[in-house]
């Protein structure tokens, strides 16, 4: 199997100039939000959609891990299948399944079609995360190569402050298929937008591909993918499962708001993190850690105080909302696209396995499983952040001062 490599292809250098084209980067954020938001939703809205499918919590939680399942498996082939396509059309048809993936969640009574279009969104997933880093890069000039793609990232946590929240909203007012068919509409007219202002690029040539499991041979990569596989995985168990933990704890009322107050948080950590990541990686990382660390802390022991879910919230929020910048960052420049397309995989079947864990944790343990469950795994992913001072996570990035 092998994947496109990183270098651009002759004739399609990233472009020169002196700023950023904001629209066509704009609709590259909004596909990642897109992304996350077709993802994440269920989470906002799972106690309704599970009576609606007339399933268990832990069944409907599964819309997350087969979506998830479904891009970590599509990641490596897709990438390798697409790498010579044109990448405009490429887009434009991957955005268009999440319109028909969403359209069929929101009129579908039928569990088995709700699972199997959840499965066809992750799928288009895998494609755009291959495009997006990628695109951000040829849309802008060398020396703003990283702003734009901090701004691409950024529909990531905006999905997570904004979109989710008010998915939950409109969810509790008018019902989790008006929230759905509303993302279909947002779907649909992103395709046009696309279609408008995102340049069209040529895929790769033969000769820039190389195998991908050349990949895990490269220096730092392995540690990159285990800190990947270990963050994803604690946020997932918990996050999946949020709308039945603040339940729980007599926080039903207030769902939409802290899934507010975690998005806000999220968005700081990336502005953050977009000025300081040419410089600070390292420590941005060390520092992510230790904040959601911090988080889970506090909601394993503070439950039942509201106050301090919020505050433990926040803190959850700026441990995470830049970690796809800081792991994405750390992987292309240790392994280039062989490096990306295993991040891709390793992210979305850890988010996968975040909602399988989550479901057993919920059934045997109970929601109060959560928190302590993320605990146990930042610990290696801070000791493993540390050690890999020489390559993963090094104290000065390649080519900075």
């Amino acid at each position: 199997m092998s994947t496109s490599h990183t270098a651009l292809p002759p004739g399609s250098t990233a472009v020169e100039g002196r700023k950023l084209p904001l629209s066509p980067l704009l609709a590259l954020a909004t596909a990642a939000f897109m992304v996350i938001l077709t993802e994440a939703l269920p989470a906002g809205v799972l106690p309704e959609m599970a009576a609606s499918l007339s399933v268990s919590e832990s069944a409907a939680g599964q819309a997350l891990t087969i979506y998830a399942v479904a891009t970590g498996l599509a990641a490596i082939p897709m990438s390798a299948i697409t790498a010579t396509w044109r990448r405009k059309p490429l887009m434009l048809m991957a955005v268009g399944g999440f319109a028909l993936a969403n359209m069929v969640t929101a009129f579908s009574s039928n569990y088995l079609l709700t699972m199997l279009f959840r499965f066809i969104g992750g799928v288009a997933a895998a494609v755009v995360w291959g495009l997006l880093v990628a695109y951000a890069r040829r849309l802008a000039p060398a020396h703003l190569q990283g702003r734009a793609i901090a701004i691409t990232m950024a529909g990531i946590p905006l999905a997570l402050s904004l979109g989710i929240p008010a998915g939950t909203f409109l969810g509790g007012l008018f019902g989790w298929r008006l929230t759905f068919a509303l993302v279909t509409v947002v779907s649909l007219v992103l395709v046009g937008w696309i279609f408008a202002s995102v340049p069209d690029y040529p895929g790769q040539r033969p000769e820039h591909r190389q195998p991908i499991l050349k990949g895990f041979a490269i220096p730092g990569v392995g540690a990159i993918l285990f800190v990947v596989a270990a963050y994803v995985l604690a946020h997932n168990v918990f996050y999946t499962y949020i709308a039945t933990f603040l339940d729980e704890h007599g926080m039903s009322d207030a769902r939409g708001t802290v899934l507010l107050v975690f998005g806000i948080a999220s968005v700081v950590s990336i502005w953050v993190t977009g000025i300081l990541v040419d410089r600070r990686l390292r420590v941005l990382t060390i520092a992510c850690t230790l904040l959601f660390a911090a988080g889970s802390t506090m909601l394993g022991l503070l439950a039942d105080m509201p106050a301090m879910v919020f505050v433990a919230t926040v803190l959850w929020g700026l441990g995470w909302g830049s970690v796809a910048t800081l792991f994405q960052t750390a992987v292309t420049d240790a392994g280039g696209d062989v490096g990306q397309a295993l991040l891709v995989t390793t992210w979305n079947l850890f988010m996968a396995a975040g909602g399988a864990v989550g479901g057993v944790l919920l059934g045997v343990f109970g929601p109060d499983s959560f928190p302590w469950t993320a605990l146990i795994l930042l610990v290696p992913v801070f000791l493993v952040v540390v050690a890999a001072r020489a390559h993963g996570f090094p104290a000065k990035r390649p080519g900075t001062t």
